[in-house]
């Protein structure tokens, strides 16, 4: 966990997280670990995207000339990219092959496919957790001919790796990330606020270009959302994913038990709910 030179419980950590800003849309149902850490420490969460999803349209599509059906394999490093794959897909009224292999950068991607087709094992591929571990995925299968559908912003270590290898694959730009607008936001006076993307940083600056960090805890998923916070000169207290902490609620919740805020120290209050 990338924390401040401060001690435990000291300096910029002393102060109790009684809040927390989540830049990512609220949970569907009621058993994200969001809510359990909001209850268990009476802590305040709030969520609100900061980054927006733009469709590319079909017909922006078509002018990159790339036939779906020439491929033989798709990855896949989120699931916006799977929902706007088959988006276009089905604008194209395309069927895909039963042949067709998938390549998911993690268990959750590949879980979230099965909205759209029928798992077959043998034709889907899947990363432990990051980019590097479906490459190793990946190398075993350098017959395939591979599309990659992704962001017009997207991190360069996937096609730095698939040339580097003699992959055969294109780029499929299906959406387009830009900040949302907070204006509607009075300001981002959080004791924590969680990132999971550059754009997410590229976006709080966007909004809110005096943004002063002061005490506010920040906290990044993945290490290009950290290297974004630190580049833009803001300290980096809580980084996600760790060892003991392989996701963002779990280093949050690690954090906030090292420095010494317990069930005991929650408020009763108001503002121990979770709101959008």
């Amino acid at each position: 966990m990338a924390e401040s030179a401060d001690k435990p419980g000291t300096g910029r950590h002393a102060k109790r997280i009684s809040s927390i800003l989540v830049t990512q849309p609220k949970p569907t149902n009621d058993v994200s670990p969001y809510f359990s850490i909001a209850e268990k420490y009476g802590i305040k969460v709030d969520f609100r995207e900061f980054i927006d999803v733009q469709p590319v349209s079909y017909k922006d599509f078509r002018k990159d000339k790339i036939n779906i059906l020439e491929y033989t394999a798709v990855i896949f490093t989120s699931r916006n990219a799977v929902d706007h794959f088959f988006r276009i897909c089905q604008e194209a009224k395309l069927e895909m092959p039963a042949e067709m292999k998938y390549f998911c950068i993690s268990e959750q991607t590949a879980n979230y496919l099965q909205k759209y087709i029928v798992l077959r094992k043998r034709k889907l591929f899947v990363g432990e957790r990051t980019a590097a571990d479906l490459f190793d995925v990946i190398k075993k299968h350098k017959g395939e001919k591979f599309l990659y559908p992704c962001s017009d912003i997207r991190k360069d270590d996937l096609p730095v790796f698939m040339r580097a290898n003699n992959l055969k694959f294109s780029e499929a730009v299906i959406y387009r990330t830009v900040a949302s607008d907070l204006s509607d936001l009075s300001d981002v006076k959080y004791d924590c606020i969680a990132f999971f993307s550059p754009s997410g940083i590229s976006s709080l600056f966007i909004n809110f270009p005096d943004f002063v960090q002061g005490g506010t805890r920040l906290a990044a998923f993945g290490p290009t959302t950290a290297k974004a916070v630190i580049d833009a000169g803001l300290i980096l207290d809580i980084e996600a994913p760790h060892p003991n902490a392989p996701s963002m609620t779990g280093a949050i919740e690690a954090y906030i038990r090292l420095h010494g805020q317990t069930q005991s120290d929650k408020e009763a209050p108001k503002g121990a709910k979770t709101s959008a």
